[in-house]
């Protein structure tokens, strides 16, 4: 259960880096991004299908990272066109509109999969099969780690390491750090902040078509209704985490599938959401900014 709950959280965790990233940018909760995702796991199903089936490539692995790179391409440039068309130009309205706007995007992304694939659920061939016996007890039970729960977490921890290092050692990190500060004194430096906004939104995008790509190896299928619980979830661990910290983001999203995977093995599986949702409210009581979050200080 700790093996199945490090692999979900990471899936989480994958999904939330995208939440943060935007949140401290423009302090906006982009609630499109739930079905970002889902809209990432259709276009990784499909090419895969496309790649094995009808192309006739017989590597998994090539297949897969193939999937992966065409999904974050192609999940980038929505991430690109949601930003111009539905945030941007709400950018100075009052704060509830680019929220309106956001859920506006989620429902019609949702639709748009629903009437476009149907809303049956889509399953896909076994991807990665093989597994690996940790060790075996003496009533036979075996413990095994299998090569798709490998590349997943493998794959979050590169990927936390390289966006963290863009974050805080090249330029385009520092513009995002002072966009996050004050975005009109960045603007008066000479930083253009339409562009470091919507590079922000093609990463986070890029990041959910990643985790859509390990959804879809892990579990097989995926439906329209796949973004709106991940991405509720993913969101609440980035607040877990402290909103705004990258490293904050993995480790709730961690937390969040832990709790999920081990309340729904020892308890009753109905109530694992609301124990996920409990765990950030008593969190967040004696910790307001998350775990790894820090407190706005104002200057007077």
């Amino acid at each position: 259960q700790l093996i199945n709950g490090l692999t979900l959280g990471s899936i989480y965790g994958l999904i939330a880096i995208g939440y943060t990233m935007v949140f401290g940018i423009i302090g906006m909760v982009n609630f499109a991004h739930g079905d970002v995702f889902m809209l990432s796991a259709f276009i990784a199903l499909i090419f895969f299908l496309i790649l094995t089936a009808w192309l006739g490539i017989s590597s998994v692995l090539l297949a897969l990272f193939l999937v992966m790179l065409i999904a974050m391409v192609l999940t980038s440039l929505w991430g690109w066109a949601i930003e111009r068309v539905a945030y941007r130009p709400l950018r100075g309205s009052f704060r509830l509109a680019p929220l309106i706007s956001a859920i506006g995007v989620s429902i019609a992304l949702s639709n748009f999969v629903q009437v476009a694939q149907g809303a049956r659920n889509k399953p896909t061939p076994p991807m990665v099969q093989d597994v690996i016996e940790l060790f075996r007890g003496e009533s036979g039970y075996a413990v095994a780690l299998s090569y798709k729960q490998i590349i997943i977490m493998v794959v979050t921890g590169v990927l936390l390491t390289v966006f963290w290092y863009i974050v805080q050692k090249t330029s385009l990190g520092r513009a995002q750090r002072a966009c996050e500060q004050d975005r009109r004194m960045a603007a008066l430096l000479g930083i253009d902040v339409d562009r470091t906004i919507s590079l922000t939104f093609v990463i986070g995008a890029a990041l959910a078509a990643v985790a859509g790509t390990m959804y879809l190896l892990y579990y097989g299928v995926v439906s329209f209704a796949d973004g709106f619980v991940p991405g509720v979830k993913a969101f609440t661990a980035a607040v877990l985490g402290g909103i705004g910290s990258l490293p904050g983001a993995v480790l709730g999203g961690l937390i969040i599938g832990l709790i999920e995977v081990f309340w729904s093995a020892y308890f009753s599986i109905e109530y694992k959401d609301v124990a996920a949702f409990s765990i950030l409210a008593i969190v967040l009581i004696f910790m307001p900014s998350g775990i790894l979050g820090r407190p706005e200080v104002e200057k007077v």
